[in-house]
């Protein structure tokens, strides 16, 4: 009887010891201040964090503020600085900027962006639609937490 108690109680604790880690929510991994690694315009690179010959320099002002918990500030590769609400879509995979003002060229005051690689440290965005600043190019953006 003992012996069944000792087995069962040590079954319990290694079947507990491997539970699988709780991922949080993207939503709460994001919530940081991001801003541009590397940017690729129709998979052209025109950014690189630390480069000297890039065709955009511009991006190093580059900002997506989403420390807030639902207020996003956007600051795009002219300078323009931009206002507005964030949210995860419900399936987690498209990042939403909406409610922005100034509204961006052509957005109708909302950018939708497909979500790549989350890491602690490292977010990968691209637009689900053109970008009419940089020509009607589907960016592609590698951000890194500042």
């Amino acid at each position: 009887m003992k012996q069944t108690i000792l087995v069962a109680l040590l079954l319990t604790l290694i079947f507990s010891a491997c539970s699988p880690e709780k991922i949080a929510p993207i939503a709460d991994r994001i919530q940081k201040l991001w801003s541009a690694q590397l940017v690729k315009e129709n998979s052209t690179t025109t950014f690189t964090k630390g480069a000297t010959t890039n065709a955009r320099p511009g991006y190093t002002a580059f900002r997506l503020d989403l420390s807030s918990a639902t207020t996003v500030v956007f600051v795009d590769f002219d300078g323009t600085r931009c206002t507005g609400q964030w949210e995860v879509s419900s399936d987690e995979k498209r990042l939403i900027l909406k409610n922005l003002s100034p509204q961006p060229t052509g957005t109708n005051g909302t950018i939708e962006f497909t979500i790549g690689e989350v890491t602690d440290t490292k977010l990968v965005l691209t637009r689900t639609a053109t970008s009419q600043k940089t020509g009607g190019t589907i960016n592609v953006y590698e951000l890194i937490i500042g």
